[in-house]
């Protein structure tokens, strides 16, 4: 039989052992809790880079920047970076980068117009051809990349080039202009239509280009963060070993995300004909370039696995308050490109140093 006196000795040694063991746990000190709160929340930082420069301009250019057009406008001008921007967040977010996204956008809006003007065709189905252009364009690069596992930079590297020939080769490098597109087919222009909304420092012009930006984090944001679909990429984005293991069919995920990206690409090029107004094979050149830079100033994380499409967002407009903060000084438009390169380099420091926590 058990002595009953050693058995109390023992079970208040095991307590005693387990406040011994507790106290030795080591308190977070205000840096690393800063440090851990950006890694659950990396949006925070490009919205904290946006204020301060929304109120370092406001004071440099007073009220003349806060005026509700100059606001709107720059809107209006990251309209199509803000798209471009969800469709590369999708790919970077899977570990992955998409240099084709540009040239899919200009390769869809050339086709919803040449198939419009070229061959009669009406306007709503040319433009479901391009969002079909859009699509294979995308499952071609994911399937190459997921089953045939090779490397996404080198894919869409080898896209860019590939769907750049055939937007020029298939256009003939030839223009539609505005007036012809107004007066014939005025639905390609539909993201161009805008809704002036009159406020006591001026009139906001809110474009349906940058509503459905807008419209399209929101829902992208609820997607990537209350389902499943949006659980299984950030896991494989994160280690697609494991996500394998735990039930995630890893190749399926990887093409759909390449797919929906390439869906999102032909939005952006509807949105580039209401933005410019016409067809042009030769529009969006640097979109591939600017998507990127909003992706990693937004706080997405280039090693995949994390980061949020707001942050894609912000990262947007804080390249577009730089570029008219700056031009409204006017100082050399040089100096933006100076201080972008300044913040996308602080943007993967500081990702690195976020990642720390997880390591």
């Amino acid at each position: 039989m058990s002595d009953p006196n050693a058995d109390q000795s023992f079970e208040a040694g095991l307590s005693g052992s387990a406040t011994d063991v507790a106290q030795f746990e080591e308190k977070k000190g205000p840096i690393e809790r800063f440090q851990h709160l950006l890694h659950v929340a990396p949006w925070m930082i490009p919205l904290i880079v946006l204020v301060a420069s929304v109120i370092i301009f406001g004071i440099a250019l007073g009220s003349k920047f806060f005026a509700p057009f100059t606001l709107t406008l720059i809107l209006q001008q990251v309209a199509i970076v803000g798209v471009v921007g969800a469709a590369q967040s999708l790919v970077i977010l899977t570990a992955g980068i998409d240099l084709s996204v540009g040239a899919i956008m200009v390769l869809s809006s050339v086709v919803m117009g040449q198939f419009t003007f070229r061959y009669g065709i009406p306007a709503p189905i040319s433009i479901l051809c391009g969002f079909g252009v859009g699509a294979l364009c995308g499952f071609i690069s994911g399937f190459l990349v997921a089953r045939v596992k090779l490397p996404p930079f080198i894919v869409t590297l080898g896209m860019w080039q590939i769907i750049l020939a055939s937007n020029f080769l298939y256009s003939a490098n030839e223009t539609i202009r505005s007036q012809d597109i107004e007066a014939n087919a005025p639905l390609l222009q539909f993201f161009g239509n805008s809704i002036r909304i009159p406020l006591p420092g001026g009139t906001a012009v809110l474009t349906y280009g940058v509503i459905v930006m807008v419209l399209l984090v929101i829902v992208l944001n609820y997607v990537l963060t209350s389902t499943a679909w949006g659980r299984h990429l950030y896991a494989v984005g994160d280690d697609p070993d494991a996500a394998e293991l735990s039930g995630v069919k890893v190749k399926k995920m990887l093409i759909s995300v390449y797919v929906l990206s390439g869906l999102i690409c032909a939005l952006a090029g509807w949105v580039l004909i209401g933005r410019i107004g016409s067809v042009s094979p030769t529009s969006g050149q640097f979109a591939n370039i600017e998507s990127i830079t909003a992706v990693v100033i937004g706080g997405i994380s280039l090693f995949g696995g994390r980061g949020s499409i707001m942050g894609m967002l912000f990262g947007a407009l804080i390249v577009g308050v730089f570029s008219l903060g700056l031009r409204m000084v006017g100082t050399d438009p040089q100096w933006t490109y100076l201080l972008i390169g300044v913040l996308i380099i602080a943007a993967v420091a500081v990702d690195q140093w976020i990642r720390k926590v997880s390591t």
